[in-house]
Order: C-alpha cells, then structure tokens, then sequence
C-alpha cells in the first residue's frame, strides 16, 4: 500500500462521512429534501464506482437503471406514509428485475447473464441502503443513530486506511495491501468516538448504547471496505484486467457506508 494512496482514501471516507452526518442534521418533518439530495449525490458516487470496478454487462444499461433505483428509493422513503423499509425493498427488487430483463434482451450478454446476476443484485441493493438513512430520519432518536453510528464508521474507515499507511502488518493476504491492524485498530477507535458522543445526546442514547451500536456500524463498515479488497484482488488473480484506478479505490469507503446504512437502521429500530 501506497502511503500518499492510503491517506487519500482516508480522507475520501473522512469527507464522504462528515457529508452524510451534516446532511441528516438538515433533515427534520417536512424538510427532508436537502438530505434526500445529498443522500442522492452519494448513490450516483457509488453507482459509478462499482459499476466501473465489477463491469457488468450493459454496463451502461445498469448504471442508467441503478441511478433510478437511486431516486425512486429516496423518493418512497420520503413520501411514504409511514416510515419503514417495504417501499424500498419494493424498489430494490423492481430495479433488479429491470436490470435483469434489460441484459437478457441484448443477445451479446446472453451467455454472461447469470454472472452478472450477483452484480447486478449487488449494485441495486447498495444504492438502495443508503435510502435507508432517509427512513431513519423520519423515526424517534433516528438521526442521533445516523450521527453516532455514521461517525463510527467513518472514523473506522479512517482509521484503517491511516494505519494501512504505516502499519500494514500482519497481512491478511499477500494479494491484499491490507494488515489487520489497521480493522482492529479503526473498530475500536470508531467505538469509542461513538462512545463519547452518546455521553452528549440525550436519552435514550447513553454511552454504552451508543458505543454498542457504534461498534456494529463501524465493524461492518470495515469489513465492507475490507471485501473490496478481496474482490479487486480476485478478479486480477483471475486475469481480468484492473479496473479503473479511481473507482477502485472509492469502492471501499463507499461500501462501507453502504453496508453501515442498514446496520445503524436495524440497531436504532431493535436496540433503541
């Protein structure tokens, strides 16, 4: 791993972070379209990266089909009656069947549909969990649970990538530049910040539960970031060509959140 590399993911993620927690701070009852907007530049950010980095038949075609996804989630999770998840499951498996439908009808791709199955699934339901964050915004101690659990996971995220860049070690793979300190280390550190900040909000927010909820966005945060790692080195091991340099390293940080979206929903709906 590239230190100058590294410190630039971590400061992408550090960004993309800080955005998401200052744009729930601007959502409140009947005012939810700014959040939605900025919810929305983020879903096109990871329809880019992913689809440049796993290439997907008719890439085009499911790139155009995502960013609908995109909006007609964040759309539903805004006007919906009453704030929950079925609208956007709803959505998430409409969009996977267009995209389906939408590579079978290209006889090219025939022979690739079935691989690009999983793709396809993953890239609509990725940008359909950030629309999650809109839903539990709208739900008692919601945005207290996006604040806490969204600095978790990008201070983790942070963290990690700064200790990639001086502390590599013990490598997990020898194809991965990734050491495990670096996710034990951003865990932990993530669960502390989130620690302190429950010590601030009011109830029934409290250090610990705060620092529970913390860990599991943050955990799932860095193994998401961690995966992508996995997956690059995977495809190259099976000689497919590398991907664009700059989607490939988006991918990770925006993964994470991707993944940290749902997990601090299901801790705020179940544990608080």
């Amino acid at each position: 791993m590239r230190k100058p590399l590294a410190l630039t993911i971590a400061g992408f993620a550090a960004l993309l972070g800080v955005g998401l927690v200052l744009g729930a701070q601007t959502a409140g009852p009947g005012h939810r379209l700014p959040f939605a907007i900025i919810i929305f530049g983020v879903q096109l950010l990871f329809v880019l990266a992913w689809t440049m980095a796993m290439r997907p038949p008719a890439l085009p075609l499911v790139a155009l089909i995502s960013a609908a996804v995109a909006a007609a989630a964040n759309v539903a999770a805004v006007r919906s009656d009453i704030a929950g998840l079925a609208p956007l499951g709803y959505v998430a498996a409409g969009g996977f069947l267009l995209g389906v439908l939408g590579q079978l009808v290209r006889r090219v791709d025939r022979v690739r549909v079935t691989d690009s199955l999983g793709t396809t699934l993953l890239i609509v339901v990725g940008v359909v969990a950030f629309g999650t964050l809109i839903t539990l915004s709208r739900i008692p101690a919601g945005t207290q649970a996006i604040t806490v659990c969204l600095t978790a996971s990008g201070v983790a995220l942070m963290v990690a990538r700064l200790t990639d860049a001086v502390l590599p070690w013990p490598r997990l793979a020898p194809q991965v530049p990734r050491g495990a300190a670096g996710v034990v280390v951003g865990a932990m550190i993530g669960t502390m910040v989130s620690a302190i900040l429950g010590s601030y909000l009011v109830t029934p927010f409290t250090p610990t539960r705060a620092a529970i909820i913390g860990l599991v966005a943050a955990v799932a945060a860095v193994l998401a970031d961690l995966a992508v790692g996995y997956a690059e080195a995977g495809r190259l091991m099976a000689g497919e060509p590398p991907t664009m340099w700059i989607a490939r390293h988006m991918q990770g940080p925006l993964g994470g959140f991707a993944l940290a979206a749902p997990a601090a929903y299901a801790m705020c709906v179940l544990f608080l």
